[in-house]
């Protein structure tokens, strides 16, 4: 594949239009399937992110995809903070974060009042904002202009793998393309290809979970200019006075006079479109709802009739939190929606799965160089289907919640909205989409465990929080200074016995600390060390660590046996 060189003014209409050209391999018309260690299916957000990591780390990599387009319409467009702190070590941060529209700042509304407001970023000292709204065919395009820059990186557009079956000399795949089938080897295959998985069903297994009985239109709509008011002024019945239109926002109303009984949230993105996502109740016809003499009414109420739009695209959606039951087959390894799925309130999905690239490459790469056990994978296997869970647990109690489906539940949260009025407590339990965090990975069998007291959020198994730094007269940020395997962060001074670790020795002292977050986030004191991973997430820490301590840890986080 060619380089492919974005301008910067490239347009939605231009990514969407983009199609890549398919080129016959080499390997269709050798003699004997041809091997490669790592083949990713699923030129998505998710397995994007991962062939690009893994060839970041210097492994080869082949990426398989059936078509040979990016999205079509918006789809996921709410990147969370993890996950542009991910972009950034994989070198494509700066360009999602100059194109989608940051914001930390959600409001909620029941029928025309607003509730409350929160700040899922309430305090100072981050690099990224907590969201950035950023359609999902823009964050495609960058991943691949970025993947096609990697020599060692090939992506196969219109290869369509239609038969899999795992051996001893490792995992053969069958491929369709337009010049007819061919088959490869590989030594790992990972499973990036979307929720209805084509490889989940080769390999014969389903994902299990809960489908909730009730549908949610999306509607991209483009404005030249914002609206001033939303939800009114209106007259007659359902009357509401309106409210100021939100600028990089999230807006969630249960029970708006513009949409009655049913619940709306609005979305600000780049290039003057809106998301709006409305409810429809189960009994809806999806093809009905999604033509633009049914959507344009809809929006029309929520913007008013002088409101001056463009239907950009639409679809209807049914919520679901499912996910298999493995996210590892022995050498088939499963990633984003191929191996779970969640409602879209939340932004869990997208999210969830590039954190599961991030979890998962590292492990590879060692496991490919000879530097650690395949049973390494299986930590990936038990970190991300625990976070799948956290995920599945947030999302279904986010469900019940704003889709009741009996009385009793309806009344209980209509009350709990009144109460959110006034009293905060209340606030707590109103749930319009819990938005996504990483998950801490609590029980990992790569942590361990404290023997020292420490204050704060930074345990063994969270992921790392940012921090604003100034080394040698240098601003920079602390998730920027770690290395792409393992760092020892170390606060004030090292152990002359810290040079022969294999991994990266990062110094720091009040004097790079000049607001101080780092020390108070970390709980530092002189001495104090802290063990992190490759996907920055902590796995260890000590307050006067010895040698022999630090190498255990940094074998234990490799599932290697202690030294």
């Amino acid at each position: 594949m060619k380089p492919l060189e974005l301008p910067a003014a490239v347009t939605g209409a231009q990514v969407q239009a983009l199609e890549f050209a398919y080129e016959r391999s080499p390997d269709q018309g050798a003699a004997q399937p041809v091997r490669h260690a790592v083949v990713v299916v699923g030129a998505g957000p998710v397995g994007l992110s991962l062939a690009i990591d893994l060839a970041q780390r210097g492994q080869k990599v082949l990426l398989l995809d059936n078509d040979n387009r990016l999205s079509t319409g918006s789809r996921a467009i709410c990147f969370a903070k993890r996950t542009l702190e991910i972009w950034d070590r994989l070198g494509v941060g700066d360009r999602m974060v100059a194109k989608g529209v940051g914001w930390n700042v959600g409001k909620v509304f029941f029928r025309d009042e607003l509730l409350y407001r929160f700040d899922l970023l309430p305090e100072e000292g981050h690099e990224r904002p907590a969201f950035i709204n950023l359609q999902q065919y823009y964050a495609e395009a960058y991943l691949v202009e970025r993947a096609s820059a990697l020599p060692n990186l090939e992506i196969r557009w219109k290869n369509n793998v239609v038969a899999l079956e795992q051996g001893e000399r490792g995992t053969r795949l069958g491929i369709d393309t337009p010049d007819g089938r061919y088959e490869l080897l590989a030594d790992w295959v990972v499973a990036c290809d979307g929720s209805r998985s084509p490889l989940r069903a080769l390999v014969g297994e389903a994902s299990h979970g809960r489908v909730f009985k009730d549908r949610f239109l999306i509607a991209d709509v483009r404005m030249e200019a914002p609206p001033r008011a939303l939800g009114g002024p209106r007259t007659g019945e359902g009357a509401s006075v309106g409210h100021d239109a939100p600028a990089a926002e999230r807006w969630f109303w249960f029970d708006p006079p513009f949409h009655r009984n049913q619940s709306v949230l609005l979305h600000m993105q780049p290039d003057g479109v809106w998301r709006i996502d409305f409810q429809l109740g189960w009994d809806a016809d999806p093809e009905e709802e999604k033509k633009p003499g049914n959507i344009i009414p809809r929006v029309k109420a929520l913007l008013g009739d002088d409101a001056k739009f463009e239907l950009e695209w639409a679809s209807v959606y049914t919520f679901a939190c499912q996910r298999m039951d493995r996210f590892r087959l022995g050498r088939v390894l499963f990633a984003g929606d191929s191996a779970h799925g969640v409602s879209p309130f939340g932004a869990r999905g997208a999210n969830s799965g590039v954190q599961d690239a991030e979890n998962l490459a590292w492990k590879l790469d060692l496991v490919l160089r000879g530097d650690a056990p395949d049973a390494l994978l299986d930590s990936y296997a038990s970190e991300r289907e625990y976070a799948a869970d956290e995920n599945i647990r947030n999302s279904t109690r986010a469900t019940d919640f704003i889709t009741p489906k009996s009385e009793v539940s309806r009344l209980f949260r209509d009350a709990v909205l009144d109460l959110a009025r006034q009293h905060p407590f209340a606030r707590k339990l109103v749930n319009s989409g819990r938005l996504s965090v990483p998950a801490t990975l609590h029980d990992s069998s790569l942590n361990t465990p404290d023997t020292d007291s420490f204050e704060g959020a930074m345990v063994p198994g969270a992921p790392a929080a940012d921090a604003p730094l100034s080394i040698d007269g240098r601003r920079t940020w602390l998730l920027r200074e770690l290395a792409q395997g393992f760092t020892l962060l170390v606060w004030d001074a090292l152990p002359a016995w810290a040079d022969g670790l294999p991994l990266k020795r990062l110094v720091l002292s009040p004097a790079q600390d000049p607001q101080g977050c780092l020390a108070r986030r970390y709980d530092l004191q002189p001495g104090t060390a802290y063990l992190l991973r490759p996907d920055q997430h902590v796995c260890a820490r000590w307050r006067q660590p010895a040698e022999a301590v630090v190498r255990a840890a940094l074998a234990r986080a490799c599932a290697l046996p202690p030294p």
